[in-house]
């Protein structure tokens, strides 16, 4: 068979007032791009397992939203997506299977939601899917086998013995990131976190060396590339991060990753990750203070017993050369229209090298979405294209709709214009310590 891999990447925005500011910033117009330049590594995966004597293409949306009229040549094609694109992706399956092209798909939204799926494709992947492909394959080979596949139903995915991804696919296409994943979930529970979704199982990192050797497949293809970790957590196990670190040094490479902010309470891994190459921390500390974090991390309440270190740990990671991305989501329960002005301070004061702001998103099949719909706060139900992160569905406890949306547009203007971002630049220099990392 002809098998394509369909990928539809970019953000998704519709509140027109900050989609205008926020193309105009440079924080977010270089975020966004990123975002938009990374190619699925699901669908990579899904590739490296799809069983010999099938020719394989992967392809992107244009423009995020049309597929390429070559993928018609496909006899089946496993679409990517995520939940704000979740339409768009629905209607591309339609259009395919029209034109006698068979359609799989899987992901987040599809595992949460795959009776909505099925509508729209002939065969629905539930959880991982990297043992379930090849099933899925041989019942498209025989024109069979139609309906939901459920990983539960398959041996569990061992990530020591997953292949190399298939990066031969992309070609030349223009990436300003290749990813590689060092481990899989996290093992915080996070009410409002998607990922842990469709993982169901323990928090888990691969061997060393099957990193390195991903890496080095991207590198024996894109000598000059910048790798990004597609990990929710990626310094959960100290000592395995260690290692790690110790084995990209000689690779020589620069390369960026989420994890959470107890890394700044280890000095040997903050020598080690700049050794290594890290660039830069993403790191979700959600409010720069402690109430409205209580019992949003549901297994410990670990972001409300870190807040009051915050500030501390940034400086910590920066002084060590490590740039700090820090995200905050606006409109958790308890916040008020006070909480603009609080992360704007925070910023100034901290001087993360980064900040992304994001408004509280309940994307389905999470604790959040369930609780919010329950208390009657979800404003549309069903309105998966409004999960973008920054557009509102839900109806704040401590201000308006309009007040967040407001409060979004005003913090933004103020976080990303050229002062501002000089200003966190020349806080982060002024906090590098030149003896751990002379320039």
């Amino acid at each position: 068979m002809k098998i394509g891999f369909l990928a539809m990447s970019g953000i998704r925005v519709h509140d027109r007032k900050l989609l205008e500011l926020g193309l105009t910033l440079p924080g977010f117009v270089e975020r966004s791009r990123i975002i938009a330049s990374l190619p699925s590594l699901g669908l990579l995966h899904l590739a490296a397992c799809t069983p010999p004597g099938h020719k394989l293409r992967y392809f992107e949306a244009e423009s995020g939203t049309t597929e390429p009229p070559e993928i018609y040549a496909c006899d089946l094609v496993a679409i990517s997506t995520f939940t704000a694109q979740i339409f768009e992706a629905y209607a591309i399956a339609d259009r395919l299977r029209q034109r006698g092209v068979k359609v799989a798909m899987g992901g987040l939204h599809v595992s949460v939601l795959p009776d909505e799926a099925q509508v729209h494709a002939d065969y629905v992947v539930v959880g991982e899917g990297e043992n379930t492909w090849p099933a899925v394959v041989a019942a498209a080979a025989r024109g069979t086998g139609a309906g939901i596949y459920r990983s539960g139903d398959y041996d569990p995915v061992d990530t020591a013995q997953l292949p190399v991804p298939r990066y031969d696919l992309l070609g030349d296409r223009p990436y300003n990131r290749y990813t590689v994943q060092t481990s899989r979930g996290c093992p915080w529970r996070c009410e409002f976190c998607a990922s842990t979704v469709m993982l169901q199982r323990p928090y888990r990192h691969r061997p060393v060396e099957h990193v390195i050797r991903d890496i080095q497949a991207v590198l024996d293809l894109h000598p000059a590339a910048f790798i990004e970790f597609a990990d929710d957590n990626t310094f959960v196990d100290k000592a395995w991060g260690k290692a790690l670190c110790r084995a990209l040094i000689p690779l020589n490479i620069k390369w960026f990753t989420e994890t959470d902010i107890s890394v700044a309470d280890d000095p040997e891994l903050l020598d080690l990750l700049l050794r290594a190459g890290c660039r830069q921390v993403l790191v979700g500390l959600e409010s720069p203070s402690a109430g409205p974090l209580a019992g949003l991390e549901q297994r410990a309440d670990r972001k409300a017993r870190w807040a009051s270190h915050y500030a501390d740990a940034v400086r910590k990671i920066q002084a060590h050369g490590v740039t700090v991305n820090a995200c905050f989501i606006l409109g958790l329960d308890g916040h008020t229209p006070a909480i603009f002005e609080e992360v704007l301070g925070f910023a100034e004061d901290a001087n993360p090298f980064d900040v992304q702001i994001t408004l509280l998103t309940p994307f389905p099949g999470t604790p959040l979405y369930d609780r919010l719909l329950k208390e009657g706060r979800i404003l549309q139900p069903g309105a998966w294209n409004l999960c973008t992160l920054f557009d509102v569905n839900y109806r704040p406890t401590g201000m308006t709709p309009q007040e967040l949306r407001e409060g979004i547009y005003w913090l933004s203007e103020r976080l990303y214009n050229d002062d501002a971002t000089r200003r966190r630049r020349k806080g982060f220099f002024s906090q590098r310590n030149p003896e751990r990392n002379p320039v």
